[in-house]
């Protein structure tokens, strides 16, 4: 229980730096660049995402369940878009259905995305083999 903890907050701290990029990205292209939000948080979120792989990897899961890391980056990125559709779900649902400022909307996204992306990442990739009984 200990070991799911420290990575949890390791996570959260990797997660944290990506989502820097992810919300100054999003920042700077909706309000310098003039970005429809929704376009521009996909693509700050596939940034951040990168980041959150490269740290991850770095820092934070030490099992991996596969061998082929080009194939585990490319399950991280397809997990990471089921992510990317909660992210857009959310930031859609704060901002054009109950009306919160764009940056507010964005760290609730960024809550569930976190919570779901460490969940599913952790289940699916960062795990020893299971071993046949």
């Amino acid at each position: 229980m200990f070991k799911l903890f420290i990575e949890a907050a390791k996570y959260a701290a990797a997660s944290a730096v990506a989502l820097g990029v992810d919300a100054g990205l999003l920042f700077v292209l909706t309000y310098y660049a003039g970005w429809h939000y929704l376009l521009a948080g996909a693509c700050s979120f596939l940034a951040g995402a990168t980041v959150a792989y490269a740290l991850s990897v770095r820092f934070v899961f030490h099992a991996h369940r596969l061998r082929d890391r080009n194939l585990e980056f490319f399950w991280f990125v397809v997990l990471g878009l089921v992510g990317l559709a909660l992210n857009a779900l959310v930031l859609f649902v704060t901002v054009s259905r109950l009306g919160m400022d764009l940056m507010y909307g964005k760290a609730v996204a960024a809550g569930c995305t976190l919570l779901a992306n460490f969940a599913l990442r952790r289940q699916l990739l960062f795990r020893p083999p299971s071993v046949p009984a």
